[in-house]
């Protein structure tokens, strides 16, 4: 396939808003391409360059861009960067340039899209003191081979933001439309492998070869998420359920085979250098080779410190061993995926339990299993009294469903409402922080696209402001005036007060009283909330409105404003 093909099948799909029409659109040019081609092509038309599982990244980041783009055209610097800012999108500002470079140059080398993957392999692959400028002349060469359609796209997947819309899901059911397979064998494939190019490439050989996707050890999958609920819902849903602590810490996946170990962080990031204490913690649990998840927390005096203390040992790459001394982390178990040779997402939450219980012998989360809601109340204000966020509660009934979001997995804390939230755009500070980012632009996610939602101005230190002007500063990608926008790659926990209907912003929803909680840099984008999601907790937040006003404040005491308030 020619990356022309590719760029002008992008450019239909961005003319689309109709979901079934980008299904359609999507596939039929799967089944014309080769086996080479179609992992990169489902790869590409998502925006992404590497499977979900790898942790591998490009390293262009928006100044390396410019730079290329502006040497190809030859023009200067601010030039590039003025076109930037007018369109506020480097795939259009690189599509202009190119326009008016053709005009003037009649040679292009055909770009393919199997070359156009692998010198972005090769790209990434690139270490060292001279890496960027290796990037840089590696960037040049392919910008200068590319029409102005195909700088647009191109751009953007160095970005790793198509701008299509088209998602995930629109992809999978593509594939089962495509090859003739169940939509529900693709996502089943999908959860254990994590890509959905190789599951492409498997469907197009027929559903036998979907049946026999196995979970591996050292390919790390998608870790099951929870939503917002209550005790009282969740018990009267489900009858019996677990509850857990919810630690204030950072989520895990060990994988073992025999005496080789890895751990993964959420984001799937090989996260095993930073952390051998943890991994000798877990080799010294079990004998048996598994993929377990769990969360690591701080602990100092025998309580756990707060999140942050985790980060720290998350992110360190240099003094392990004094890090080791100054903070003890412990592990905390509370699923397994694989054991010795054998899958077992699908079995029942209780069945997996067991399992657990009977390879691994050591840190295991504590598990309190009733239908009583005074039991499981207890067992949440234990949890609150010994440190920790709140408690969890899971269907005993539920498979483990890798990276969905469900109520079979319900989070109790007693703090205010929080989202996991994009950060887009900013505007400069004031007074003195007129040298920093003063406000954030946030963005829930829709079938691909990002969405904004809400601006946040309150809730940061001046510290945190400082290491989020430094994180941020060189993902800049366009400015206009007092704003600034970046490449999507910060994720900001809020909290918030109400979600009200508004049309300020594209989402259609709004946050009253948003406050920063903290900087989740343990999450990727792809772990912040749907919009799916946020539709839900508006109705849940209507509903209990509702259920309060027909109760009436006179006979709920416990209600603020009221007498024994």
């Amino acid at each position: 396939m020619l990356f022309m093909y590719f760029s002008r099948t992008c450019e239909t799909l961005e003319g689309i808003s109709s979901r079934l029409e980008m299904i359609d659109v999507i596939s039929k040019v799967l089944p014309a391409l080769n086996p080479d081609e179609l992992p990169i092509f489902v790869r590409f038309v998502m925006g992404r360059i590497f499977p979900d599982w790898s942790s591998r990244k490009l390293g262009i980041g928006p100044n390396l861009l410019i730079e290329a783009i502006g040497y190809v055209a030859g023009l200067k610097k601010e030039q590039v960067i003025e076109r930037n800012n007018k369109t506020g999108d480097p795939g259009l500002a690189v599509e202009e340039i190119l326009a008016i470079k053709s005009q003037t140059t009649f040679f292009h080398e055909d770009l393919d899209l199997v070359r156009v993957y692998a010198d972005l392999i090769a790209i990434a692959d690139m270490e060292g003191k001279k890496s960027q400028r290796e990037k840089l002349l590696a960037v040049r060469n392919l910008l200068g081979n590319a029409h102005p359609l195909e700088g647009r796209y191109l751009a953007r997947i160095m970005m790793e933001e198509l701008r299509i819309g088209v998602g995930e899901g629109s992809v999978r059911d593509a594939i089962a439309k495509a090859f003739g397979v169940d939509a529900a064998q693709v996502e089943h494939a999908m959860q254990a492998l994590n890509d959905l190019g190789e599951v492409a490439r498997l469907a197009k050989l027929g559903p036998e070869a979907l049946k026999n996707v196995r979970i591996t050890p050292f390919h790390p999958v998608r870790m099951m998420l929870s939503q917002q609920g209550t005790i009282a819902d969740m018990i009267e849903e489900q009858g019996e359920v677990a509850a857990e602590f919810k630690y204030d810490g950072s989520r895990f996946q060990f994988h073992k085979r025999g005496n080789r170990a890895r751990l993964y962080s959420r984001r799937l990031e090989d996260v095993t250098g930073a952390l051998p204490d943890v991994i000798d913690h877990l080799l010294s649990a079990t004998d048996h080779d598994v993929i377990l998840d769990g969360e690591v927390i701080a602990v100092k005096d025998g309580r756990p410190m707060p999140f942050q203390s985790v980060l720290r040992r998350f992110r360190r790459r240099h003094d392990i061993a004094e890090a080791q001394d100054a903070i003890e982390m412990i592990p905390n178990v509370f699923d397994i995926l694989y054991l010795d040779g054998q899958t077992v997402i699908d079995l029942p939450f209780s069945e997996r339990r067991k399992i657990l219980e009977k390879v691994v012998n050591r840190y295991l989360a504590p598990q309190v299993v009733s239908s009583d809601r005074q039991v499981i109340e207890k067992t949440y204000g234990e949890a609150l009294d010994a440190g920790h966020e709140g408690i969890m509660i899971k269907a005993p009934s539920s498979p483990y469903t890798p990276g969905q979001r469900g109520k079979n997995w319900i989070k109790i804390k007693p703090e205010v409402d929080t989202l996991d939230l994009a950060v887009i755009g900013a505007e400069w500070g004031e007074g003195k922080r007129a040298h920093l980012f003063g406000s954030f632009l946030l963005a829930c996610h829709d079938q691909g696209r990002l969405l904004p939602l809400s601006r946040v101005a309150t809730g940061f230190s001046d510290e945190q402001l400082a290491e989020v002007y430094e994180l941020l500063k060189d993902k800049v990608i366009a400015k206009a005036g007092r704003s600034v926008t970046f490449e999507p790659e910060m994720v900001f926990e809020i909290g918030y007060a109400e979600l009200q209907v508004s049309p300020t912003y594209e989402a259609g929803f709004a946050l009253r009283f948003p406050r920063l909680i903290r900087i989740r840099d343990d999450k990727g984008i792809e772990d912040i909330e749907t919009l799916d999601g946020i539709r839900d907790r508006y109705q849940r937040q209507s509903k209990s409105a509702q259920a309060y006003q027909d109760q009436g404040p006179a006979r709920n005491p416990g209600s603020p404003g009221s007498p024994g308030a």
